[in-house]
């Protein structure tokens, strides 16, 4: 965790292997992240992930707080309920504004970054174990507002009906039995045919195939950054076994999991 005042960026297009918050304390400017430019003010929370690349256009003098912690990190940490965080502040990199949607949310991060330096500066005794309890806090948080950006398909005059359907579907995405269509409908008082061709007109496909991507974008995350087998993985989705996740799963990437997984690790191989 450190500081920074500064007039100018000292670095264009960094690039790193961490995860990165940046908090913005003052001043305005334009912030650049993988080739898309917006602007940023006081109180933007940026999440940068592992192999984004970003820059500041500074207008005036800013004052940043900067957080940097590795994936292992999250691996290590036992998240109590969001136990998909990982998958979470990795989808951030999806996104080119600040990651903070819930006004509430604002204060909060705003005062854990001034308790967070206050606590850097003093250094008195635990301060170490105090600063992890404050990061862990702002993860927590992030990862909260991560979850509240709906898909860019959905409809801007989405109706608040439609995101409620898409937080029950993300909050039941490994209870399969809960996900069938006349599960949905009942629960929100719609019959099965009007669900479907609802949830299409709002967010321009279909229900199965929403749920069918966010299942796969989740189980690709557990693949490329979790150690977990592909039992387990499939236990967690509620796939009867490994044959019914890998056929779910190669219909969609064209490869089984250990394929995918043998690929993924290949690559950054080759990268580092």
């Amino acid at each position: 965790m450190y500081y920074e005042k500064v007039d100018c960026c000292p670095l264009r297009d960094r690039q790193f292997n961490f995860f990165e918050f940046v908090y913005v304390l003052s001043g305005k400017g334009m912030h650049g992240i993988n080739g898309n430019l917006l602007p940023y003010k006081t109180g933007d929370l940026f999440l940068i992930t592992p192999n984004d690349y970003h820059s500041f256009d500074l207008e005036e003098v800013c004052e940043f707080m900067i957080v940097r912690f590795a994936p292992s990190y999250v691996k290590s940490y036992r998240w109590e309920s969001i136990d998909h965080i990982e998958c979470l502040l990795y989808y951030a990199s999806h996104f080119s504004g600040s990651i903070l949607i819930n006004e509430a949310d604002k204060l909060m991060v705003g005062n854990l970054m001034q308790n967070l330096q206050h606590t850097a500066e003093l250094k008195s005794i635990y301060y170490e174990d105090l600063m992890r309890h404050l990061v862990n806090a702002i993860i927590v948080i992030a990862a909260r507002n991560i979850s509240l950006i709906k898909p860019q398909s959905i409809s801007p005059n989405a109706d608040a009906r439609i995101l409620q359907i898409i937080d029950y579907i993300q909050e039941h995405i490994r209870q399969p039995e809960r996900l069938k269509i006349s599960m949905i409908a009942d629960k929100f008082g719609l019959s099965d045919t009007y669900l479907g061709s609802y949830f299409r007109k709002q967010c321009n496909e279909s229900i199965q195939q929403y749920i069918s991507s966010y299942r796969i974008r989740l189980i690709e995350h557990r693949l490329r950054f979790s150690d977990k087998r592909v039992h387990e993985i499939a236990d967690e989705f509620g796939f009867a076994d490994e044959s019914h996740i890998n056929k779910f799963f190669k219909r969609h990437k064209g490869l089984s999991l250990r394929a995918y997984r043998d690929t993924f690790k290949s690559a950054n191989k080759m990268s580092s």
